[in-house]
């Protein structure tokens, strides 16, 4: 993966946008949301089609992607948050100009769905993005704070260090760029302008709500086409409601990502703080890292 841009970090007073790419949302919900990040000291703007409805997504495509290409080419708005996941960016993201993008680089916000976009922007337009946790559950007491003030300590480019503790006793030290995000939208990527450059990479994963062959297939059509052959590491986030199905899988999410990936150089680390767990921490996708773990403690510092 080439250096990314880093976009410029937030200020107290920056305004920041909130639209919804991909499912429906509650107007109080939002407003909430709004509240805080506005106690945080932005401005806030809301997409005139966040609250719309259209089968399972907030709008129609023209609608979400009318707020998505506005926020985008508006050069005042220094972030993008999107409200919550579900499913609907990959039906708009090959449509959305971001032509202006590496001359007025902004951070995009959101996890889940919102993978599709953080690829889409490393790598076809070379800028770093922000998986983290969305307005959807900014106020949810069901989240730790460290789920909404990692969010705003990496956008002021204050990260903090993320401590862990894994399940593999392992000593070792590797470097590398953060790609990454749900795995089913890394999967759906595949062959397309978006699929990630993984070569050298620490890739990030994390899922919910899927079979636990399912979680076999995906990994195995990565391995297939060569994405989990040369990383740094493979770090693995929340695997979250992954269920047996008609077809009961006797292996454990842990075993089936060995039995894949085990044979490989690479370490595997094992439950890190983010993806659709109470503890969301947030992570740059594009930005180089440091991963150090001394027996069964870990860590990520950014670099």
């Amino acid at each position: 993966m080439k250096p990314l841009i880093i976009p410029p970090y937030l200020r107290k007073g920056d305004r920041i946008a909130i639209v919804s790419p991909s499912g429906i949302i509650e107007k109080e919900v939002v407003m909430k949301a709004a509240k805080m990040l506005a106690g945080e000291g932005f401005e806030v703007v809301i997409g005139e089609n966040v609250y719309k409805q259209s089968g399972c997504f907030a709008g129609t495509d023209n609608e979400r992607l009318h707020d998505l290409q506005k926020a985008t080419d508006d050069h005042s708005v220094k972030a993008v948050f999107c409200s919550r996941g579900g499913y609907g960016v990959s039906r708009i993201i090959d449509r959305v100009d971001f032509t202006g993008l590496r001359r007025h680089p902004k951070w995009y916000v959101g996890f889940s769905d919102i993978t599709v976009l953080h690829l889409w922007l490393n790598k076809i337009c070379g800028v770093a993005s922000l998986h983290a946790e969305m307005p959807l559950n900014y106020a949810n007491p069901k989240k730790t704070p460290e789920s909404f003030t990692s969010v705003m300590k990496a956008l002021r480019g204050e990260p903090e260090e993320i401590f862990w503790r894994s399940s593999h006793d392992a000593n070792f030290t590797v470097e590398g760029p953060v790609t990454g995000g749900n795995l089913s939208l890394i999967y759906s990527l595949t062959g397309t302008p978006g699929e990630p450059d993984t070569d050298g990479v620490i890739l990030f994963i994390e899922e919910v709500g899927e079979y636990y062959y399912h979680l076999d297939r995906m990994l195995t059509s990565l391995r297939l086409t060569g994405r989990l052959r040369n990383l740094s590491a493979l770090v693995v986030g929340g695997m979250e409601k992954i269920e047996q199905g008609s077809i009961k899988y006797n292996k454990g999410t842990e075993e089936i990502v060995l039995d894949i990936v085990g044979h490989y150089s690479y370490p595997v680390l094992f439950n890190f703080p983010a993806g659709h767990i109470s503890d969301n921490r947030a992570i740059y996708i594009g930005r180089r890292a440091k991963i150090v773990q001394k027996g069964l403690e870990a860590s990520l510092a950014w670099l």
